[in-house]
C-alpha cells in the first residue's frame, strides 16, 4: 500500500551532488524554503565515484613518479606501491560511502533532504517515489533546478556487453583490488587517468583509442607528452583502434576475449585476454527517468540552458538545469560555479529584482564559455584554460600564440632534476589580453587559477608585467612568457 502527501516549497532541487548542493545552500541562504531530493548518497558522483576516489588512487602514483627523479629520493621509492594501503586511503577519501557526514551538513545549512527518486510532474511539480513506496508531490512557488548529472556512455554497437560486465568510472574508482589486466578504452581524462593509476598499482595496462592521439581536445603536446610517460610506465597503447567483439569465457578466473581491429576490412584484428575492461568513452546525461515529458522536453536528452542556467525551452523561467546535465562544461568546479550563478539568478527573481547579464554579470555563467579551468592528473600533468590553439583555428579567431619550456626555469629544476614540460599561452593582439592557457608538467595543476584569474579579470599584458613571480619557482613562467612575447 502506499500513501501520498503534498508538501509546498520555494525551491525543489533534484540531485544532491556538490552541485544540488551548492544550489540549495545559496537559495537558503538567500531566505528560500529550499529541498533537495536524492536517490543515491548525498555528495554525489565527485565525492564516491569521481574526483575524491580517483585522485586519491593518483596522488600516489604522481608522488612516486616526481620523487624517483630527485636524488636522494630515487632508490627510496623504487619498489612497488603497496596497492593495499592506497585502496584503504581511496577508502577513507570515498567516506567508506557513507553520506551522514554530508547529511549533517545539509541539515546545518538549513536544507531539507527527502530521499527517493524525483521526476518533474508538470510546471513546478516534482513526484518524488521514497524508498517505503510512498509518493511525495513537492510544488516549488518558484524554482525546480535539476541537478541530477550524468552518468558515463557505454557503446551501443557492442553485442553481448552486460555479460562483459565492463567497468565505467564507478567501477575503475571504486574497485577492490588490482586487475592483473586491464584493458582501458578511451583516449580522454578518465582513460589516461585510469591507466596511470592502475598501471602504477600493478595492473599490466592496454589502452585502446579509436583516435589517432590521447588527450585530442587538448594542445597537442599535451596528449604527446602523457602518451610518453605512459609509454615508459608500461601501458600499451593502440592507436586508431576500436573492439570488434568481446565476450567473457567461461571457468574460474572468467576472463574477457577481445577481438580488435584498425578499421579496414582486410584487417584481421589482434586478440587481448583482459580480466577488466574499462569503458571511459564520454558521458550520457541523468534525464531519462525524471520526467521531462510532463514539462514538453525529450527522455534522456541534455537540457539546453541560456547563460542564467534557465531551461530554454520552457516557459515562464521556472526550470534550472546545472551541472553535467546542461552539459556546458563537464567539471564538478565548474558545475559547482553554476549552482552559485543560478541560485543567485532564483533569488533574484523571487525578490522582484533585475538580473545583472552584462559581460560578467552577477547573473550570468560566463566562465563557461570563456574560462573552463580542467587538469588532467597525469604524469606529466595536464592543466588548461580557455582557448586552444585549435579551437582559435576552427573559430576563425586571430591570437598570438607564446611557448616556453618549462624544463628552461630554476624551479623547475628545483622541483624535479631534468624536469620536461611545456607552457602555452594564447594572446587576443587587439586587447592585449589573456584568452587561453595550457601547462604540461609536473606539478602544474597550481598553476592553473593564476591563468585563470588573468583570463577572467581581462588583466592587460602590460599590468600583468607587474605581478613579480618568486624566484625559485615553476610560477616564473610568466616573466618568461612575457619576457618571450614583448621582445
Amino acid at each position: 500500500m502506499t500513501t501520498e502527501d503534498t508538501r509546498t516549497y520555494d525551491v525543489v532541487v533534484i540531485g544532491a551532488g556538490p552541485v544540488g548542493e551548492n544550489v540549495a545552500d545559496r537559495t537558503v541562504a538567500a531566505g528560500l524554503s529550499t529541498v533537495i531530493v536524492e536517490s543515491e548518497l548525498v555528495g554525489g558522483e565527485c565525492s564516491y565515484w569521481a574526483c575524491e576516489p580517483s585522485k586519491a588512487l593518483l596522488r600516489p602514483a604522481l608522488l612516486r613518479a616526481e620523487a624517483s627523479r630527485v636524488p636522494g629520493l630515487d632508490p627510496a621509492v623504487a619498489g612497488p606501491l603497496d596497492t593495499a594501503a592506497v585502496l584503504a586511503h581511496r577508502d577513507r577519501m570515498s567516506a567508506h560511502w557513507n553520506d551522514e557526514d554530508q547529511v549533517e551538513w545539509l541539515k546545518s545549512a538549513g536544507i531539507e533532504l527527502l530521499r527517493g527518486h524525483g521526476r518533474l510532474a508538470g510546471p513546478r511539480r516534482v513526484s518524488v517515489t521514497t524508498p517505503d513506496g510512498s509518493t511525495v508531490l513537492l510544488h516549488a512557488r518558484h524554482a525546480v533546478a535539476v541537478c541530477t548529472g550524468s552518468r558515463a556512455a557505454l557503446p551501443d554497437d557492442l553485442a553481448g556487453l552486460d555479460a562483459l560486465r565492463p567497468w565505467t568510472s564507478r567501477e575503475a574508482t571504486a574497485a577492490k583490488e588490482a586487475p592483473r589486466r586491464l584493458v582501458v578504452v578511451g583516449a580522454s581524462v578518465v582513460a589516461t587517468e585510469m591507466a596511470t593509476a592502475w598501471q602504477s598499482l600493478g595492473s599490466e595496462v592496454t589502452l585502446v583509442a579509436r583516435e589517432d592521439a590521447l588527450l585530442s581536445r587538448m594542445e597537442p603536446f599535451a596528449g604527446e607528452l602523457v602518451a610518453e610517460q605512459l609509454q615508459k610506465a608500461g601501458v600499451d597503447l593502440r592507436y586508431g583502434t576500436t573492439i570488434r567483439h568481446a565476450e567473457r569465457t567461461d571457468g574460474p578466473d572468467s576472463e574477457i576475449r577481445i577481438l580488435l581491429s584498425d578499421g579496414t576490412e582486410l584487417s584481421d584484428g589482434t586478440e587481448l585476454l583482459t580480466d577488466a575492461l574499462l569503458f571511459a568513452t564520454g558521458r550520457a546525461p541523468r534525464t531519462d527517468d525524471i520526467g521531462l515529458d510532463t514539462v514538453g522536453l525529450a527522455s534522456g536528452e541534455w537540457l539546453t540552458t541560456d547563460d542564467t542556467l534557465t531551461v530554454t525551452a520552457v516557459r515562464d523561467d521556472w526550470l534550472y538545469a546545472v551541472g553535467d546535465v546542461n552539459r556546458r562544461a563537464l567539471f564538478t568546479h565548474q558545475g559547482k560555479y553554476q549552482a552559485r550563478i543560478a541560485g543567485a539568478v532564483i533569488a533574484a527573481r523571487a525578490q522582484g529584482t533585475p538580473l545583472d547579464t552584462g559581460r560578467w554579470g552577477a547573473h550570468v555563467a560566463a566562465a563557461d564559455t570563456a574560462a573552463v579551468p580542467h587538469v588532467v592528473f597525469t604524469d606529466p600533468e595536464v592543466a588548461a584554460v580557455g582557448l586552444t590553439t585549435v579551437e582559435a583555428e576552427r573559430t576563425g579567431r586571430r591570437v598570438d600564440v607564446v611557448d616556453y619550456e618549462l624544463g628552461n626555469l630554476a624551479g623547475a629544476h628545483q622541483y624535479v632534476p631534468g624536469y620536461r614540460g611545456t607552457a602555452r599561452v594564447l594572446i587576443d593582439p587587439e586587447r592585449r589580453v589573456v584568452v587561453g592557457a595550457t601547462f604540461v608538467g609536473p606539478g602544474v595543476a597550481e598553476l592553473l587559477h593564476s591563468a585563470t584569474v588573468a583570463i577572467t579579470t581581462e588583466a592587460p599584458i602590460d599590468r600583468l608585467w607587474h605581478a613579480v613571480p618568486p624566484f625559485p619557482t615553476i610560477s616564473e613562467v610568466w616573466l618568461r612568457i612575457l619576457e618571450t612575447y614583448r621582445g
